[in-house]
């Protein structure tokens, strides 16, 4: 016969000490690969852990959540998090700190009331907004920042707002960034340090641009599943729905486009198309396995730990995991570029024929993997050469596209053109030379 137990016969009174037993066994003493000229053991790194070290965790998703979990359980207990999303019930199979009864409400809100409630020595504050809509003295009050973000272009406008923040002169405007990222069973972690080594905008050429299907694929020859769910949302929702946005979370949108497109794939003779494809290729969603995100979320809490105390050598800097043939991991060190525009000079040099148009510029930097840019405006001092925006600039400046660039940069090339571009943090300065 079993007795049953109440939650508080199974409450055990632990001191702080206990609790956090395991991790003091690295902070009560330097370890073989400590720099001890930068780590002090004892009760000292400890307090600063445990009572001052501030931390944002930006994300509040799969990432997130084991985020704030290993956070507060390394002894963390001032932890923020911001996140502009609200739950779904997509989200349950896998973000732990939320219930059925949590869906529309703000993931930052419920997930910080959840790690207050169960780990009270932890303060978590929540942020239900934008992180654009947060200024530079938000972001100043941290000691360190980590990441978890589903967004190449949320990731670019953090990183260039922290490493835009340091001052050499000002060693306090030094914030770290721990970026976490998963994929399927693929992740990754990294450590940033502003102006020091290479910042997220140094890497983009190692990411691929989202997949963009052929126009005239998805119209007259579809090849596969996905092509029917493109045509569907693509060209039919907005001959049927001219004045409706096509919404990625409501159940009757998908559903319409899962009709389409299953109606398309048997016209062709395709198979698979599914519901949840359907929603993957509208939303751009890739599967997301929980034990992926456990691991990077464990790899970003280390460094975290080890920036907070330099109880031990940092990540240098970048560590990619492969789990889906087998288990793989491998850490090498990002170099920075001399012309990131970022944290670099943000100037590029580029060679052009001499007959080049101002519209092979726009190609060229829209097809460059390392900038990764979407509709890229050129000006010069003195005039505006191409502006994408507004329509009524784009309209003006149109004609020049079949202009040659030597007409607005001077035969030697010796004016510097600036890009702006929606993806594009700040502004690149380039320098044409011709062949």
């Amino acid at each position: 016969m079993s007795v049953p137990v109440s939650p508080d016969a199974m409450s055990v009174d632990l001191s702080l000490g206990e609790v956090h037993a395991h991790v003091d066994r690295y902070l009560d003493r330097a370890g073989p690969f400590t720099d001890e000229s930068a780590f002090e053991a004892g009760d000292a790194v400890k307090e600063f852990l445990r009572d001052d070290c501030k931390v944002l965790v930006i994300g509040a998703g799969g990432l997130g959540c084991e985020l704030l979990k290993n956070l507060a359980l390394s002894g963390f207990s001032d932890v923020h998090v911001i996140d502009m999303d609200t739950i779904d019930l997509s989200n349950l199979n896998r973000q732990f700190l939320f219930r059925h009864k949590d869906i529309g409400r703000p993931k930052a809100e419920v997930a910080a009331e959840f790690i207050n409630a169960r780990i009270p020595r932890c303060k978590v504050t929540p942020h239900f907004c934008k992180i654009q809509d947060k200024d530079t003295d938000f972001y100043a009050d941290f000691n360190l920042i980590i990441t978890g973000l589903d967004s190449v272009d949320a990731r670019r406008w953090i990183n260039a707002t922290i490493v835009g923040m340091y001052d050499e002169d000002d060693p306090a405007s030094l914030k770290p960034i721990i970026d976490g990222g998963t994929e399927g069973f693929k992740g990754q972690a990294r450590v940033i340090l502003p102006r020091m080594n290479a910042c997220y905008e140094c890497s983009l050429d190692m990411f691929t641009k989202p997949t963009a299907f052929p126009m005239c694929t998805i119209a007259n020859t579809p090849r596969l599943p996905e092509h029917c769910v493109a045509w569907a949302f693509v060209l039919q929702w907005p001959k049927k729905f001219p004045d409706k946005k096509l919404d990625g979370d409501d159940p009757d949108h998908i559903g319409w486009v899962f009709q389409q497109a299953s109606a398309r794939a048997a016209q062709f003779g395709i198979t698979g198309v599914t519901y949840s494809l359907a929603q993957g290729v509208v939303k751009n969603i890739i599967p997301a396995i929980a034990s992926t995100n456990a691991v990077i979320a464990a790899a970003c809490t280390t460094e975290a730990l080890k920036l907070a105390t330099n109880c031990q050598p940092l990540l240098n800097n970048y560590m990619m995991y492969t789990g889906n043939d087998g288990v793989y991991t491998y850490t090498f060190e990002l170099e920075r570029k001399d012309d990131c525009p970022v944290c670099g000079a943000g100037h590029l040099k580029l060679t052009l024929p001499r007959t080049a148009t101002v519209q092979d510029l726009v190609d060229l930097l829209h097809d460059r993997p390392d900038l990764q840019l979407k509709k890229p405006s050129l000006r010069t001092a003195s005039k505006s050469v191409y502006m994408q925006s507004p329509p009524s600039l784009e309209e003006a400046t149109r004609p020049n596209l079949a202009k040659p660039i030597a007409d607005f940069v001077g035969a030697d090339g010796a004016t510097e053109v600036a890009v702006t571009d929606a993806n594009l943090p700040l502004s690149l300065n380039v320098t044409v030379s011709f062949e």
